[in-house]
Order: C-alpha cells, then sequence, then structure tokens
C-alpha cells in the first residue's frame, strides 16, 4: 500500500513539474516573440528616419522658408530613434506623426512639388512603411497582451518575475486619427 502513495505522489510531483516546465518554456517563446516583433518595429522605424531627410530635402528644395516644419520632422526623428521602449516609443511616435502632417500641410501649398516624380516615390515609400509600422505595432501589441495575461495568470505569476520575464508596455499612440491613415497629400 506504501508503494501505491508513493507512486501517486511521484506521479503527482513528475506532472506538475512537467507543467511548470511546459508553462515555463511557453513564457520565454512568448517573451522572445515580443521582443522579435519589437526588433520589426524598429527596422521600419529606422526604414521610415532614413527615408525623412530625402523628403525633408525634396519639400525644403521648394519651400525653404518653412523653416518650423523642417525642425519639428528633425526633433521628431531624432526622438524615434532614441526611443529604447515601447513608452517612450509612443510619445515620439505621436510627434513624428504631428511632424509629417504638418511637413505634408506644407507640401500642399506647393504644385510643382506634387507633381514631383521625386517627391511621388517618397511619398509613396514613406506610406507603405507607415502601414508596416502599424502591421508592426499590432503583432507587437497582440504579443505584449498575451504575455501580459499570461505572465500575471496564476500559477505563473509565482515564479515569471523571478525567471526574469515580467510585464511589457504597449506600444500606443494617443490619438488613432494620426494613425488610420498613412500621411499623404491630396491632388
Amino acid at each position: 500500500m506504501e508503494w501505491v502513495i508513493a507512486a501517486v505522489i511521484v506521479v503527482v510531483v513528475a506532472i506538475l513539474g512537467i507543467y511548470v516546465w511546459a508553462s515555463y518554456n511557453s513564457l520565454v517563446a512568448l517573451n522572445r516573440r515580443v521582443d522579435e516583433a519589437w526588433r520589426d518595429i524598429a527596422v521600419q522605424v529606422k526604414r521610415r528616419s532614413d527615408l525623412l531627410p530625402g523628403i525633408v530635402d525634396t519639400v525644403q528644395g521648394y519651400a525653404s522658408h518653412e523653416r518650423a516644419a523642417f525642425d519639428s520632422v528633425a526633433r521628431a526623428r531624432a526622438e524615434t530613434i532614441a526611443a529604447s521602449d515601447a513608452t517612450a516609443a509612443s510619445a515620439a511616435e505621436n510627434r513624428m506623426q504631428t511632424a509629417i502632417k504638418g511637413l505634408f500641410r506644407v507640401a500642399e501649398g506647393y504644385p510643382q512639388l506634387q507633381s514631383s516624380q521625386e517627391f511621388l516615390r517618397l511619398q509613396s515609400d514613406l506610406a507603405a512603411t507607415e502601414e508596416k509600422i502599424q502591421a508592426s505595432r499590432r503583432f507587437y501589441n497582440g504579443g505584449v497582451r498575451e504575455l501580459n495575461s499570461k505572465v500575471t495568470s496564476f500559477p505563473n505569476s509565482m515564479y515569471s518575475r523571478r525567471a526574469g520575464i515580467g510585464q511589457r508596455g504597449f506600444f500606443e499612440v494617443s490619438s488613432l486619427a494620426a494613425i488610420s491613415e498613412p500621411p499623404r497629400v491630396q491632388f
């Protein structure tokens, strides 16, 4: 009879061990997926940052007196490049969207600029990049939502912090209208 009790205890401990092991591996995999999603956002933000000087130079060729719009884009670009986490990136993204919209508002006043092939190509590249940023943002936020849910649920909450896996911040923008469609000039 004692061997049956010992066998049951061994089986229960084994099941609990397997559950904790599988749960921990799931958290680690999810944490890595969130890291990967953040890197995707960083790549797209870098791509946009690489496009902006060309757009600014093109607009500046036609509207060199609009210094405030150009300075705003330069400041916002520097902030987005320097952002190291989702909270800082969210704030920088809000300023970037405002700066880009201001730059394109300036461009609307110059019909020659609007018909420039170089400007149209850069604008198209920027719109495609903005769409990729939005897709990457949705993927990242989905992963963060799942990770945060698992990290805070029992029994994962008992060991996730000790394992170095904690909640993550969402990559949000304060104005959904600011990102509802990529910036573009209306012809």
